[in-house]
């Protein structure tokens, strides 16, 4: 860490000193880490920070070193900047996100102190769920997504989501799926064109998900693509990135409802029509699946989400269209 950020560290924790404890994840292509600080001298025992810097030559693991990746990748950090800038002191704990100290923007480097989740009490991290888990998370994105009801984006990614149609044409042109292929700009118009839109997430799979120990409770992380959108995207992912093919048609019914009770409750006083808004986005849930499948399935084609039930949302929806 160079002085000048490890200034400012010390500076708004109060802290006298301050240690690299641990790297917790190096960032996706080789820009940057997360790493967990100790601190002496402060009431805060420790902070994490992620500290984000443009490499000159990408190294994608999946080999994806284009200008559009790299564009995505820097505009990504430029919005994390402006949600937590501007948007994120409206969450609440119904949809607890970690307290940032500090963010900022030094020639090609971005440095951002954050609260320790760990330490205040989310330090479990899950790779299977139970429904209790499914549960608190659907109740998380219900909440979220009703405290950005009818916002506008400014200054975030104007469609949110990493895996957005119009930042993913390299993945689009090498698409096998003609059908789908062809299908694409008119899935995602049906997205765009909801009445009811809000702020997404973006990356709502299970891995950004920090519960307590008795997994009761729930906080997120990481808003590189936080956006407009309708809250059955991040549905979709979420329940993609921690159920199996089987289960996922098994709970569908289930977890629909679930969210859906949680955003009835959470937006009980406001001048929403809740059944129209339930109806719109019920309606959207396969398309929204077959959205980020479209996008799977030219990135990744023998990814393991790529599976019998994904197929057959999708051609439900091209049947639709």
């Amino acid at each position: 860490m160079n002085k000048h950020f490890k200034d400012i560290t010390l500076q708004v924790t109060g802290a006298d000193d301050l240690n690299v404890e641990e790297e917790i994840q190096s960032l996706w292509s080789g820009y940057g880490s997360i790493v967990r600080l100790s601190l002496q001298g402060s009431p805060i025992k420790s902070v994490v920070a992620k500290h984000v810097r443009m490499p000159k030559q990408n190294k994608h693991p999946r080999g994806w070193n284009t200008d559009y990746s790299h564009l995505r990748k820097v505009k990504s950090y430029e919005v994390e900047t402006a949600w937590y800038q501007n948007f994120a002191d409206k969450c609440t704990d119904k949809c607890r996100i970690p307290k940032s100290y500090v963010i900022e923007a030094k020639n090609d480097e971005v440095f951002m102190v954050m609260e320790d989740l760990d330490d205040s009490g989310f330090n479990a991290r899950l790779n299977s769920v139970s429904w209790q888990e499914i549960e608190v998370c659907l109740k998380w994105l219900a909440n979220f997504h009703t405290t950005y009801l009818n916002q506008k984006p400014n200054n975030l990614w104007s469609i949110g989501t990493y895996w957005h149609l119009d930042t993913r044409p390299d993945e689009l042109n090498i698409m096998d799926d003609t059908a789908l292929k062809a299908a694409a700009p008119f899935i995602d118009k049906k997205l765009n064109e909801a009445k009811y839109l809000t702020f997404v997430h973006g990356d709502a799979k299970l891995a950004n998900f920090c519960f307590s120990p008795d997994g009761k409770k729930v906080a997120a992380v990481d808003f590189q693509y936080v956006g407009g959108g309708v809250g059955m995207k991040d549905v979709a992912y979420f329940v993609g990135s921690c159920l199996y093919e089987d289960d996922c048609e098994k709970l569908e019914a289930k977890i629909l409802d679930c969210y859906f009770d949680e955003l009835n409750k959470a937006l009980k006083g406001s001048s929403i029509n809740f059944n129209e808004l339930e109806q719109e986005w019920r309606s959207l849930y396969p398309v929204a699946w077959t959205d980020f499948h479209r996008f799977l399935k030219g990135w990744s084609p023998s990814h393991w989400k790529i599976n019998s039930y994904s197929e057959k949302l999708t051609q439900k929806v091209l049947k639709s269209l």
